[in-house]
């Protein structure tokens, strides 16, 4: 899919989801950029597709609540005319060493209930152009079967339903829209994050550095470019999982 002339919706626009709203505007795709707390970051990234010349809009919405959700598909077809592309980016990270429902509830829905309302919301519409591409985002332990930090029962329970999410939705949606995810490994590190601790993730990863926002933003232009990749998970982590 060229991406020139079509109308990305993107949750989730802080940090990473900055450098990917700001190389899809690159490329000439108009954006809706969807947000429930991270005004500023959607307001800049709006700004600097503006000045990029493309169109591009902010919608404030709770991803967890479907009728937020269905209120902004509705919005940003209503503003753009189109939806090609979605990037469900929106996403939670606790550690919860002993989770108790409200724990589980508030990171399934953040991770992955959002997933499944945006796309169920937002295919009708593709169907409606050219088909589309739908973009999830999931986590390299999951993806690799592989819990191995202890803390995270429902984060990382709701990265693997991303995962089943994709490849049921890919089933679901084919041949008119493609369905892939996004398992990032270490892409940015956290800012509480002590040297210790950057020094034991570098020599954990075999290519021994942190990725960057751009390497997942060029994995996102990928899957918007291929027409004949669906129900997939791509590790964007430097290998980690090899480790």
């Amino acid at each position: 899919m060229d991406s020139k002339g079509k109308v990305a919706l993107l949750t989730g626009g802080a940090r990473i989801g900055q450098v990917v709203a700001q190389s899809l505007a690159t490329l000439g795709c108009d954006l809706a950029l969807v947000y429930r707390g991270s005004r500023e970051a959607a307001e800049a990234s709006a700004k600097a597709a503006i000045s990029a010349g493309v169109q591009a809009i902010t919608i404030r919405a709770d991803a967890t609540d479907k009728d937020q959700v269905a209120a902004a598909v509705e919005e940003a077809h209503r503003a753009l005319a189109r939806i090609d592309i979605l990037v469900n980016m929106a996403s939670v990270y606790l550690r919860t060493p002993k989770p108790d429902q409200a724990d589980w509830s508030h990171t399934i829905d953040a991770n992955a209930r959002s997933v499944f309302f945006f796309s169920t919301a937002a295919a009708p519409i593709m169907k409606q152009g050219d088909g589309g591409r739908i973009i999830n985002f999931a986590d390299w332990l999951p993806a690799s079967g592989r819990p191995h930090y202890p803390g995270f029962v429902p984060y990382y329970s709701s990265k693997a339903a991303v995962i089943a999410l994709t490849e049921s939705l890919a089933l679901e949606l084919a041949p008119e829209i493609l369905v892939n995810a996004i398992a990032p490994g270490p892409i940015l590190a956290p800012s509480d994050l002590t040297p210790e601790g950057d020094s034991e993730v570098i020599q954990a990863t075999p290519l021994r550095r942190w990725g960057g926002a751009a390497e997942i933003a060029k994995t996102v232009r990928f899957l918007i470019d291929s027409d004949f990749v669906t129900g997939e998970c791509i590790r964007v982590d430097g290998g980690r999982h090899l480790s």
